[in-house]
């Protein structure tokens, strides 16, 4: 399971669940504009630059 899949299963969770994701990729895929957060490539490379450089270099249009 990659970090596409791991954001999108916490996003459709019941509300019930108690499932979580770390921060680095909640941050690192609500940094991206909503329509990147369906590109499995963007999704990940953002969670990958967050991992390596400790902060977002992604923006909000």
């Amino acid at each position: 399971m990659d970090d596409f899949d791991r954001f999108w299963q916490w996003a459709n969770k019941p509300l019930d669940s108690g499932l979580a994701i770390p921060a680095d990729i909640h941050h690192a895929v609500t940094s991206l504009p909503l329509e990147a957060r369906r590109d499995r490539a963007k999704v990940n490379e953002a969670v990958r630059i967050v991992q390596e450089t400790g902060h977002t270099a992604l923006h909000r249009p």
